[in-house]
């Protein structure tokens, strides 16, 4: 079924074509044969729905980015929970998969088809901070409620580390990732700390330029012009939370094209993952600045 599926799905006869469809079809067995995969891959995968599609293949490539032999299984009595477990030097590492959908995401952006097109990061940012919201409250309930997410339910113990992977691949312009936003930060960092756009100042009188700074913004508005929160990650409420990889595969890594990759680290962690667990090009992190009192975000 998926070979049958990704052959009518990936239909061009270039090499590069077919250099793709071979190494999804590759990628997904392999995911299959692992025992990794869920007993339902196979048939929401080929389901025929884009969205299932697309969740279902980040969950493999994911799998095959980190190295099958590196994922520990679960007991066959586990049901549901996290996608995937890493155990690093006895630590417990929880990882959570979802690939956001081009929901409100201007269709001349996503097909490259305009000679000049506007950047939406606002419209993109919303549907990272979507993702990690869901995410969130798989691991610690939703905050009306006083059960319900991971931690409850003892699936993730309190001494675990969760990290949310978010495959930012159907957010792409054509072939040119969106892993970053126009603040020249991952859309992940933006999304969990309240880093907004450049701004540039100016001396009113004389037109001299002074500097440039980042704006300071803790919460953006949504298309219901309702306050959509960007600083979770300096609100101890998140603290279970240990990262956020952000990601951004489609499976054309293989004839070349960019597919970044950052881990944005959670300060106020409870369980912080060892820097190089997780494959990125870059890491993020907050440190506080004890003299001014201001959290200072870095790119290592």
């Amino acid at each position: 079924m998926i070979e049958d599926h990704i052959n009518i799905r990936y239909q061009g006869r270039s090499p590069k074509s077919v250099a793709v469809r071979e190494y999804i079809i590759k990628v997904c067995c392999n995911f299959v044969a692992s025992g990794l995969a869920d007993p339902d891959f196979e048939a929401r995968l080929t389901s025929g729905n884009d969205s299932e599609f697309w969740s279902r293949l980040s969950e493999a490539l994911i799998a095959d980015c980190l190295g099958l032999e590196n994922i520990s299984t679960r007991s066959d009595t586990v049901i549901g929970g996290p996608d995937f477990l890493l155990v690093h030097k006895g630590k417990r590492i929880w990882i959570e998969v979802i690939c956001p959908e081009p929901r409100d995401i201007p269709e001349n952006w996503l097909h490259n088809s305009a000679r000049s097109v506007d950047f939406p990061y606002e419209a993109i940012r919303l549907r990272w901070t979507a993702a990690i919201k869901e995410k969130s409250e798989k691991l610690i309930g939703k905050k009306s409620e006083q059960t319900g997410g991971y931690l409850n339910s003892d699936m993730v113990k309190p001494e675990d580390a969760y990290v949310i992977a978010i495959n930012g691949c159907q957010l792409r312009s054509g072939p040119f990732s969106s892993l970053y936003s126009i603040s020249q930060f991952p859309f992940a960092a933006e999304a969990v700390f309240p880093i907004g756009p450049i701004q540039a100042t100016f001396n009113k009188e004389t037109g001299n330029f002074i500097g440039h700074e980042h704006i300071h913004q803790p919460s953006v508005k949504n298309k219901n012009k309702s306050n959509v929160l960007t600083n979770l990650f300096l609100d101890s409420r998140y603290a279970p939370i240990s990262a956020i990889w952000g990601v951004d595969l489609n499976g054309q890594s293989v004839i070349g094209v960019s597919q970044p990759m950052v881990v944005v680290h959670n300060p106020m962690a409870n369980h912080p993952i060892p820097w190089g667990v997780l494959p990125a090009d870059n890491h993020y992190s907050a440190e506080l600045n004890l003299a001014s009192n201001e959290w200072v975000v870095k790119k290592h």
